[in-house]
């Protein structure tokens, strides 16, 4: 039967799907003043995790921060919601060091939605999108499946695993999406009549199991960390959770490994049943199996999924298999013998954009004012979707304002900045996931420091209040005061305390007076050995602007030499390339770098240049174009 569609409000920015991406987009859209409508399949499932119950690690963990610095929401509402708080890579340098919290999966459903439900210009509705409003190669609304047409100024899509989903469960395979959601169909169809390019991908989730049936005492416990960590900058350490519940170790075994081998008939992606390319670094357990034949066992974390379940998560056990191989394969495994399975495991496939054919403010290239952020422009994690959602929910509110949609982050600037450029200009053939080997500057990236690189922008923005700037200001000042009080002030030889300090440390002694920052260089010595020479500074000097004075002396010279390439990459950027250039016209361009330029359509000599196939011969050519003024003679 066909449905009568009808008129209903008009909004300044619609966004459609209300996972991690749509969250943090419609939110930066109403707070920058626009009328903004949130669409989403099932009220229910607001920002739901229907994977780990877990939001940071490695990469992941500075997005979140990063969203938090431009003033977006994720960080707030793990900090209220979390059971537990690991710093991961202390033994390690800045640049790699994480935050890793645990969710309480429904709080943390339930306080993004009162706040999405509390925030003024947003408005929250549950409705299934089946097609957009376009004319002219500009859109201008959506229509639902039960015929209402919202128009607005602009639309950002953040359909994520829905979007044409489909479960697969050994032998089992029904249309999907996440969790057994509704699924979105008609959308796919609607972005392929516009003429978008899609790929199928597929991910996974593992088996939950009843936390009663867990022997605990053949596992190993994970604690929280003691000292107080937050990702927001807004979290005081009063707040920080004291009561944490653990998380718990284990190990697959030979006979683990036996079952999947006896069962690879029936799974599903050796079978032919999945078609969707998977996670490179997120497989199966029945991939691991094949892939890594060798290894006598793979570690697995054992996850609480709140406060108030006893459903636990069986971390690194994605699978696929049928329900009742789940069960043997989870049987073998110490200290689950006797689990009781809760909810099998399951592979999810899904259709996402090629992210070649969005521009770096993730508005399309096919259609004018549509946004697209999130898993279906082919990541994974919910770190990632939120720091595309962020962005895309900023241009799709600066465009419905009437402003230069033109917000973007560069490769040295941000994770989010790393992860889009990735995106739009090599696309990516499977599920992408950050990782801190992706970015080139990834010193000057650290988590420790997303307020300093971020804050004024979200304040500029509209993002940031005028408090929480102001604070921010007092901790820049706080910093830089300390940084040139320890470059004025020396440390002698003499001096009470300095001899005994460097024994203690099994260091040389002291035989000429040096600058405490210089001190300070020294990899044995910290910010409080210094502090009980010279004194600790007036004001007080608080943890964290402590730990901002401590890796900047530390680390100066390799900070140094990543301003110098950072500074040589913004030379490039600044190249600009005109839009739509014809590439056949350019004289001497490989053909491979003709092709790649063309489909890319890089928007600054900077983005050409990490095209893959276009190499430095090829950036000399454009680089005389575009000096010579010749560009405007290939111009379509």
């Amino acid at each position: 039967m066909e449905v009568k569609q009808y008129s209903s409000k008009e909004y300044d920015v619609i966004v459609v799907g209300a996972g991690h991406a749509g969250c943090e987009a419609a939110l930066a859209a109403a707070r920058m003043g626009q009328k903004t409508l949130l669409l989403t399949i099932n009220l229910d499932m607001v920002a739901f995790m229907p994977c780990n119950p877990s939001l940071g690690g490695p990469a992941k963990g500075t997005v979140v921060r990063e969203i938090d610095a431009l003033g977006g929401q994720m960080g707030q509402n793990i900090d209220a919601t979390y059971i537990q708080m690991r710093m991961l890579n202390t033994g390690k340098g800045p640049a790699v060091r994480a935050l890793r919290a645990q969710a309480d999966k429904a709080d943390y459903h339930a306080v993004m939605k009162d706040t999405l439900e509390n925030e003024p210009n947003l408005t929250l509705r549950q409705g299934l999108v089946n097609d957009l409003i376009v004319t002219d190669g500009v859109c201008r609304g959506v229509i639902t499946a039960t015929g209402a047409c919202y128009e607005a100024k602009s639309v950002v899509l953040t359909a994520g695993t829905s979007s044409r989903g489909k479960i697969i469960i050994g032998e089992l395979t029904y249309s999907s999406g996440p969790n057994n959601s509704l699924p979105s169909i008609k959308l796919s169809e609607s972005l392929e009549r516009l003429g978008f390019k899609l790929r199928r991908f597929k991910t996974g989730t593992p088996p939950r199991v009843d936390g009663n049936t867990i022997d605990y005492d053949q596992t190993i416990e994970q604690p929280g960390d003691k000292q107080p960590n937050h990702f927001s900058y807004l979290t005081p350490d009063s707040a920080y959770v004291k009561d944490q519940l653990s998380c718990w170790m284990t190990y697959t075994n030979g006979a683990t490994h036996q079952i999947i081998r006896d069962n690879l008939d029936r799974a599903p992606m050796f079978s032919g049943i999945i078609e969707g390319v998977g996670p490179r670094y997120c497989p199966s357990i029945e991939d691991k199996i094949v892939r890594f034949a060798d290894k006598p066992r793979h570690q697995l974390f054992l996850e609480p999924e709140g406060r108030h379940t006893e459903e636990y998560y069986v971390g690194d056990f994605s699978t696929s298999m049928p329900e009742e191989i789940q069960l043997k394969m989870l049987h073998s495994v110490a200290g689950l013998e006797h689990a009781e399975l809760m909810r099998p495991g399951y592979a999810i496939e899904y259709d996402v954009i090629e992210p070649w054919q969005l521009t770096h403010t993730l508005e399309t290239k096919v259609v004018k004012n549509l946004f697209t952020a999130g898993q279906m422009n082919g990541t994974s994690g919910y770190e990632e979707a939120g720091g595309q959602g962020l962005i895309a929910g900023i241009n799709a509110a600066l465009r419905a304002a009437g402003r230069p949609a033109d917000f973007t982050l560069g490769r040295d600037e941000a994770y989010i900045g790393v992860m889009i450029d990735d995106l739009v200009t090599k696309g990516t053939n499977e599920p992408y996931r950050l990782l801190t080997s992706r970015a080139e500057y990834r010193l000057i990236l650290r988590h420790d420091n997303a307020d300093l690189r971020l804050t004024e922008k979200g304040h500029e923005l509209g993002l940031i209040s005028a408090d929480r700037y102001q604070a921010f200001r007092v901790k820049q000042a706080a910093i830089t005061a300390e940084l040139q009080r320890l470059a004025n002030v020396r440390i002698k030889p003499g001096q009470a305390g300095v001899q005994e300090l460097l024994a203690a440390k099994e260091m040389a002694p002291l035989k000429d007076g040096l600058l405490a920052s210089e001190f300070l260089k020294r990899p044995q010595i910290s910010y409080q050995d210094v502090a009980a020479l010279v004194g600790p500074g007036a004001p007080a000097v608080d943890r964290y602007v402590q730990e901002q004075v401590e890796i900047q002396l530390k680390y100066a010279g390799y900070i140094h030499k990543e301003e110098q390439k950072i500074a040589r990459l913004r030379r490039l950027e600044a190249k600009k390339i005109p839009e739509r250039l014809d590439y056949a016209a350019i004289n001497g361009l490989a053909t491979e770098a003709r092709q790649k330029l063309t489909k890319i359509q890089p928007e600054t000599l900077a983005q050409a240049s990490r095209i893959s196939g276009v190499n430095p011969a090829d950036l000399a050519i454009l680089s005389v174009y575009i000096e010579q003024g010749r560009i405007a003679k290939v111009a379509k």
